[in-house]
């Protein structure tokens, strides 16, 4: 993990200001992704997709490039299933010849509207339009979802991580990719065969059977070649080898401030009145 947080902060990110997102989906989904880890890439694209389209659109540059770092998780709380990104990008977006837009202040309510309501900005749920063409749900589960106060969809979000802030960055770069289960917090009894484990504030425990702990544990290693940390525009895999053939990745960008674009207001505006609940198919 350490070796990881420098590695990012050195070769990946850069000079400018940084967020840390969680996006997390109701319990009711989980399971299809515990038995297909194959859709955990996707989910992690749907989670670029709608950060991309959000922070765009709160820079008034046509050219304006996104980016992020996002670290696919699969377990929860005594590592049950709990498929969620974590999510380092940038607070802001490049464009032009090394210049960097930061974004102004937004209301976290629009970014969860966007993640768990429609494709794009204003078109069909990314996560519900990914799993039906995978054939995993079905429109009246959307449907019901959708009719729901709450619909399990949460997007979390830090406050703005500044350049300078070295050993936050490090802190942060650790953590998305921290291990299913502390060993501390592991208790095993032998002569019974059972595995104890404590929550993290030490107020809960669950006890298992031995083998059901290995079968849990086992139920988050990741196939052989699946990727769990995935680098998106400006930090991209792509975007940095050409940077490095052109002998730009090292150029320290301009950092502007933050500018009250009209594709902002008009994108907050809209989400502001989009109806909470809806039955509306999604053909």
């Amino acid at each position: 993990m350490v070796e990881f947080g420098e590695w990012l902060c050195k070769e990946v990110l850069k000079g400018v200001p940084h967020r840390h997102f969680v996006f997390s989906i109701p319990k009711i989904l989980r399971r299809y992704f515990l038995y297909d880890r194959k859709l955990l890439s996707d989910l992690s694209r749907c989670g670029w997709e709608s950060l991309k389209v959000f922070f765009q659109e709160t820079v008034p540059e046509e050219d304006a490039v996104h980016s992020a770092v996002i670290a696919i998780q699969s377990f929860g709380d005594f590592l049950g299933s709990n498929p969620h990104l974590h999510m380092l990008c940038r607070d802001g977006c490049f464009y032009g010849n090394g210049k960097f837009r930061v974004a102004p202040f937004f209301d976290l309510k629009a970014l969860e509207e966007i993640f768990p309501a429609k494709d794009g900005i204003f078109n069909r749920h990314k996560v519900f339009k990914m799993l039906l063409s995978k054939g995993k749900i079905t429109e009246d589960l959307v449907n019901m979802l959708m009719s729901w106060c709450h619909s399990g969809f949460n997007v979390f979000c830090e406050p703005r991580t500044h350049p300078c802030d070295e050993k936050a960055m490090e802190k942060l770069a650790r953590y998305i990719i921290r291990a299913s289960f502390s060993q501390e917090r592991i208790s095993y009894i032998p002569e019974e065969s059972k595995v104890i484990y404590q929550s993290k504030d030490g107020k809960e425990e669950k006890i298992f059977d031995a083998l059901e702990w290995i079968a849990a544990i086992c139920s988050h290693v990741p196939y052989k070649g699946e990727q769990m940390v995935r680098y998106y525009g400006y930090y991209s895999n792509v975007s940095r080898g050409k940077r490095k053939k052109q002998n730009q990745d090292g150029m320290i960008p301009s950092i502007l401030e933050p500018v009250d674009s009209s594709e902002a207001r008009v994108l907050y505006s809209c989400i502001s009145h989009m109806p909470a609940k809806t039955n509306s198919s999604f053909e």
